[in-house]
């Protein structure tokens, strides 16, 4: 693949080239447009040389595989790039070769978006789709009260119930301001796990502050309580100081809460556009913490004793944390995470782990530039899988309903970019099958389990919150 019928260029070329490689990063696009197109054709389809599009690969499919062609080049058809592209350039020309392949199968087989009243069909169940909320702005984070009612965060700031019989509630007086900029607002909402008793729900927010007079902010973790319509009795659970703040740029703030079967309150929080911060444990971002749920820091937390290190670290080298979920029965807690371009990720999270970003990643630059050619590195933690292309990878849920049994305990995936919602099978701690359960019905940004065993979904674009439920 990627054959040039041209003469091989000289050695001062090649080493005027390797230089080049150094000094400045390469869009890998225009690098192909330049020197494979004129064989591969402009849009992979082929020419004097195969199509990249379909699924004939000859020399294997795998990412090493192909790797090794762009590099090596194949006998009496092809020259290798080795000594014009950097391995971090020609790991991005994988990435942008399965960016392309992905995109073409995309446009080939592009599923019919299903009418409210249309039966789905899936591998294992048939089901429909029902609004349950619509015109919202932006939904964001879903939780369920003991009661049945549905709470949702908008990320322009508002807290709102779904009331039994469908009816959507005013927005909750009082809830912390928030800076709707980017990806920051309101985020994840979650409920105490003993709420009947206490009454705490507990919200994420990209927190407004000013430091010098610059605009910063960081994710924000405070819990309250609703009481006739308004949010009262709040209290911080989690808040950095002021100096971790950062400014501009409006990314990566995570952010998703859990609990686990202990009580203990695990968060996300991305590194806000500073990728080396997530390898420093002396900063917030680019984590995932544990916290008591009253805010206090576990004695047992890996880097509680550690001198100078942010006690509330749970593990490190996140890159933008999107979806937290503890697996029922194992207690495993797993975890999605944004990638660059390419390289999103599905991880088991444990205690202390470091997993990499952005030593390591199966991802590139989104300008078409590359990051490293390092996928795997001692004391470094793989994905149990990764999307590459991206998919944008958001929240998740393992299925724990009766509404579609042959679906239980899977894990329910959902992508922003793509506009799905999948469902994926593991199984001893290893993804063994993935399906694709809803497409381009707009951005979809997270799912939750509801009591009625129906599949809740927090769409963008158009905003509206929808259930799945069976057909019958």
């Amino acid at each position: 693949m990627l054959p040039r019928l041209i003469a091989a260029p000289s050695f001062v070329a090649l080493t005027l080239a390797a230089a080049c490689a150094q000094a400045a990063p390469r869009d890998i696009g225009k690098f192909y447009a330049q020197n494979c197109a004129q064989c591969h054709g402009r849009n992979l389809t082929g020419g004097v040389g195969p199509s990249l599009m379909d699924d004939q690969w000859i020399h294997g499919s795998g990412d090493d595989a192909l790797a090794k062609v762009i590099r090596d080049g194949v006998p009496d058809a092809m020259d290798g790039f080795r000594d014009e592209l950097s391995e971090a350039e020609i790991r991005a020309m994988v990435v942008f070769i399965r960016e392309r392949r992905a995109g073409f199968s995309s446009s080939e087989n592009r599923a019919t978006r299903p009418q409210p009243t249309e039966t789905v069909p899936s591998e294992l169940h048939a089901f429909k789709i029902e609004t349950v909320a619509d015109h919202l702005s932006t939904p964001w984070g879903l939780a369920f009260l003991p009661d049945g009612r549905l709470l949702f965060t908008e990320k322009s700031g508002e807290l709102r119930i779904v009331e039994r019989g469908g009816v959507l509630s005013d927005p909750i007086r009082g809830t912390p301001a928030v800076r709707d900029s980017g990806q920051g607002g309101l985020l994840d909402v979650a409920v105490h796990p003993h709420y009947a008793e206490n009454g705490w729900i507990y919200l994420a927010y990209s927190d407004p502050a000013t430091r010098d007079g610059e605009a910063v902010s960081l994710t924000t973790i405070v819990r309250g309580k609703i009481r006739d319509g308004a949010w009262v009795g709040q209290q911080t659970i989690w808040r950095a100081p002021l100096e971790f703040y950062r400014p501009g740029g409006g990314v990566h703030f995570g952010c998703r809460i859990v609990f686990d079967r202990d009580g203990y309150l695990f968060f996300s929080h991305g590194e806000r556009g500073r990728q080396d911060d997530a390898q420093n444990v002396k900063l917030p971002n680019g984590k995932i913490h544990r916290l008591h749920d009253d805010g206090r820091i576990p004695e047992d937390n890996p880097f509680a004793k550690q001198p100078g290190a942010f006690p509330s670290i749970w593990c490190y080298g996140n890159r933008n944390p999107q979806g937290l979920a503890f697996e029922p029965g194992t207690g495993v807690l797993w975890e999605t995470e944004h990638g660059p371009r390419g390289g999103d990720e599905l991880n088991i999270i444990r205690r202390g782990a470091n997993y990499g970003w952005p030593v390591i990643t199966y991802g590139m630059n989104y300008n078409g530039t590359p990051i490293t050619a390092i996928t795997a590195k001692d004391g470094m933690e793989q994905p149990v899988t990764h999307w590459t292309p991206s998919i944008a990878v958001c929240g998740i849920d393992f299925y724990t309903g009766d509404a579609f049994p042959r679906w239980k305990g899977n894990l329910l995936v959902t992508a922003l970019a793509q506009q799905e919602l999948r469902r994926v099978v593991i199984e001893g701690g290893k993804v063994t099958h993935q399906e694709i359960l809803l497409k381009d019905l707009g951005r979809v940004r997270d799912v939750q389990t509801g009591p009625d065993g129906a599949i809740y979904v927090a769409l963008n674009q158009p905003d509206r919150i929808v259930r799945l439920v069976p057909a019958k």
